[in-house]
């Protein structure tokens, strides 16, 4: 049975943005949550094995659809009453599933992406979930025996789908940013945009736990773009400069200050106009007391950003977690082009005849693109 899929928007009810701070081509954004209520937490959960097996369906060693990745830290998400509080040491605990040596590495086997370990506790796997949901579209492949399509695809679907990515200690850049940028009081999430592009969103609750986990940035993936723009000498400055001949008094200097800081949020709250208020297909993955955890992809247009990842409401709207992914252009092409064909019912000619192109011209697009499994090699 497939998942309801709702289409929705992610507003950041609850947060406001400080001025950024520029490193190189990169540019932080703190995000700040002026009321914490203490009611949800988060914590990290370190896992030291070289690749991570996780069972979808099914038992850990037993047939089923299974998700391969690197897979360095889980988060652990509780809450209970008013004052919930963070899960410290969880690394310390009996470690999670079964480890394997294969070779001479080991492989670590997991049950779910998001698993429910008490009354009050999750653990979840960030931006692997979303990732998850991403290499799913459409993954079953065509519902009806086309016969263009190869015997495999029609058994199997798009099994395996793959996708890749950049880990963030892979821009060195990185690393020095996170370490010397100032971290605000009332911080409790980032906005990282490379050469002023949108790269990431990570968001969480509680100022203390987005202390305790600022560092793990590092252990989290990114797009290719992580890598690209590495000639560009800075990004660029913001500047919204005080007209001294309209301050006369400390009062004045303030009320100029907080209109500077004013204009700065609303322009970097522009430049991630293609996250937030943008249309996402979301998908409901977990009810946690008064809180909701989905995970979303945006509309696939290959003319504009996209992004996968998940996020945390809790039943007044205010956004409690968010963590994201922005898809590369190649990325966004390949789900483009399976959407088209669901679209279509797996029908190549009125797929291409609704992206405006031709049968061969499809064909070669797919082929392009990766996909020429699932075609037949007779096909042309």
């Amino acid at each position: 049975m497939k998942a309801k899929v709702s289409v929705t928007n992610i507003v950041p009810t609850g947060l406001r943005l400080a001025p950024s701070q520029v490193w190189g081509t990169l540019r932080l954004v703190p995000v700040l949550r002026d009321e914490v209520r203490g009611d949800l937490r988060f914590a990290q959960r370190s896992y030291d094995d070289d690749l991570t097996l996780v069972s979808l369906k099914g038992g850990l060693k037993e047939p089923g659809l299974k998700y391969l990745s690197y897979v360095p830290h889980g988060l652990v998400m509780s809450w209970e009453g008013r004052h919930a509080e963070a899960v410290v040491g969880t690394q310390l605990q009996k470690p999670e599933g079964k480890a394997l040596k294969v070779g001479p590495h080991t492989l670590r086997l997991m049950h779910r992406m998001v698993r429910r370990e008490e009354k009050n506790r999750l653990r979840m796997l960030p931006l692997h979930l979303a990732m998850e949901g991403f290499l799913s579209l459409h993954f079953g492949g065509p519902e009806v025996a086309w016969a263009e399509y190869s015997r495999e695809a029609l058994s199997h679907g798009l099994d395996p789908r793959t996708e890749w990515s950049v880990p963030g200690w892979a821009n060195p850049l990185f690393d020095e940013a996170l370490r010397v940028f100032e971290i605000h009081e009332r911080q409790v999430g980032v906005l990282l945009f490379h050469a002023d592009l949108l790269l990431s969103a990570f968001i969480v609750s509680h100022p203390e736990d987005y202390r305790a986990l600022h560092r793990t940035l590092l252990e989290d993936f990114y797009g290719e773009l992580l890598l690209q723009y590495g000639f560009l000498d800075s990004a660029a400055s913001l500047e919204s400069p005080i007209d001294e001949r309209r301050v006369s008094s400390l009062g004045e200097l303030r009320a100029a200050v907080g209109r500077m800081r004013e204009d700065w949020a609303e322009f970097q709250g522009f430049m991630a106009g293609g996250l937030f208020g943008a249309e996402v297909w979301a998908t409901s993955v977990y009810g946690a007391g008064p809180f909701h955890l989905q995970r979303f992809v945006t509309g696939l247009q290959v003319s504009e950003e996209n992004h996968i990842g998940e996020w945390v409401t809790r039943q007044d709207g205010t956004l409690e977690y968010l963590r994201t992914y922005r898809l590369s252009a190649a990325q966004t092409r390949r789900a483009y082009l399976l959407k088209q064909l669901a679209l279509a019912d797996w029908n190549l000619d009125r797929a291409a005849e609704a992206l405006k192109t031709t049968r061969a011209e499809l064909i070669l697009r797919l082929r392009n693109a990766g996909f020429g499994y699932l075609l037949k090699d007779s096909v042309k």
